[in-house]
């Protein structure tokens, strides 16, 4: 698609940065959490083909992106989910099926397990962002991140499968300079931040406390095969206790199946959002 053009909205103070397109049922689409992780990079093969059937916004969060660089050291995770529930509001959006990838799908998840959901969440997609996150070797690559492009090349390993990914310079070089932007490597690297007075505690390999069986909206968990950074079969479990969960597994990817296969993925998402919802929650 041509370049995607971004916009920009002040939410509570905070200079926010998005991208829109389409018409139709909104869609909301969150992106992954790693070093230069924003809208851009994680819906730049998805905003054209699914704004032919809904009205798309893709938000940069609180710290990512070309969205102001601000981190809450006392509760990151809740700061963030109320910047974005902020958002929500002043675009207007009271109803809207969301899509999250690896952060944005925890905290999709975390967001509708909730018994006032804050988010005004239809249905939602997940891609690799759900269940116990193991603290592996994989997982310590995309901690461990130096700021140099070789460091870079080892976190794109880690998401991806087709080493196409990580071989192609020019893709190499804007993810590069996009972890480069101004805060953007201090806002990701500081949950390894600890005060010398704070015991030590790991950030992965802790039980996942997320109440899966409270979510009442439609659900369709995606999978990369080749995820490197969830437990295989992870999304099975998980379905199992959704009332409205469903799972898919994509071949020949792995943590960024909306990136890695663009295709299959997007007609996933234009197909689980079209359907009929079960009664209950129409």
């Amino acid at each position: 698609m041509g370049k995607l053009v971004g916009k920009y909205v002040m939410v509570g103070g905070v200079r926010t940065h998005y991208f829109e397109a389409g018409s139709g049922p909104k869609v909301i689409l969150l992106h992954s959490g790693e070093f230069g992780g924003c809208a851009e990079l994680s819906w730049e093969n998805n905003i054209e083909e699914l704004s032919k059937h809904f009205h798309v916004i893709a938000p940069d969060f609180l710290g990512f992106g070309y969205t102001d660089k601000l981190r809450d050291f006392i509760s990151h995770g809740v700061r963030m989910i109320n910047h974005m529930t902020d958002f929500l509001k002043v675009m207007c959006i009271d109803k809207a099926d969301f899509v999250g990838n690896s952060m944005s799908g925890r905290l999709l998840c975390r967001v509708a397990s909730m018994e006032n959901p804050v988010w005004p969440i239809r249905r939602m997609v997940v891609a690799n962002g759900a269940g116990f996150e193991p603290d592996n070797e994989a997982r310590r690559t995309l901690q461990d991140y130096d700021a140099t492009k070789e460091s870079m090349q080892k976190i794109l390993k880690v998401l991806f499968h087709d080493p196409k990914w990580y071989n192609d310079e020019a893709y190499l070089e804007r993810r590069h300079q996009l972890s480069l932007l101004p805060g953007a490597w201090e806002v990701a690297a500081a949950a390894r931040f600890k005060s010398p007075a704070v015991p030590p505690r790991p950030q992965f390999g802790r039980e996942d406390k997320i109440p899966y069986e409270k979510i009442q909206v439609p659900t369709l968990l995606i999978a990369g095969k080749y995820d490197q950074l969830l437990p295989e079969g992870n999304n099975k479990e998980l379905v199992e206790r959704m009332p409205y969960g469903e799972e898919m597994v994509i071949d020949g990817c792995a943590h960024c199946p909306n990136i890695e296969k663009a295709d299959i993925f997007n007609k996933a998402v234009i197909e689980f959002f079209t359907k009929e919802m079960p009664q209950a929650e129409q």
